[in-house]
Formats: structure tokens, sequence, C-alpha cells
């Protein structure tokens, strides 16, 4: 079945109990317009949950928020300013 993103909203827990039996459900942006995306069922424990970059998980530190937004030094964009 086809529903619109506005519907689909709506509707979603109902979505949800059809996928589980079985169904497909296809979600397009708009009236008369193609499906573009596809409600699917995760099976049990097939990776429903983010695992962490092994670095991180060995214990490696991010940079601070404000260290990534800083622009990179000139000598860092070689090439790409001329």
């Amino acid at each position: 079945m086809v529903y619109t993103v506005h519907k689909a909203k709506t509707q979603f827990s109902r979505l949800l109990q059809q996928v589980a039996a079985g169904r497909e459900v296809l979600i397009a942006r708009g009236r008369n317009r193609p499906p573009e995306f596809r409600l699917v069922r995760v099976a049990p424990g097939t990776g429903s949950r983010l695992k962490p970059h092994p670095a991180l998980a060995r214990g490696m530190k991010l940079p601070p928020p404000e260290k990534l937004a800083a622009p990179l030094p000139p000598e860092e964009w070689g090439d790409l300013t001329s």
C-alpha cells in the first residue's frame, strides 16, 4: 500500500502493525507521486543499535566541538584556493 508522508506520520503505529504482519508499506512525498521509501522491519539482533567506532571503544577522545568547527589553516587548503 502507498501512503503520503503526511498520512504515514498520522498513522505510524498502524503502519508498524502492517509491516509486522508482513505487508509492504511504501511512502511517497505527495499525492500522485511515485513512492520513494519503503517501511521495513529490522530482524531482531541485526544491528538495530549503533556501535561506536573501534577507536572510540578503545578510549580515544574526540576533540571539543569548538575545535571541530574551527576553519582549516591556510596551509591545509593547498591547491583548493586557486
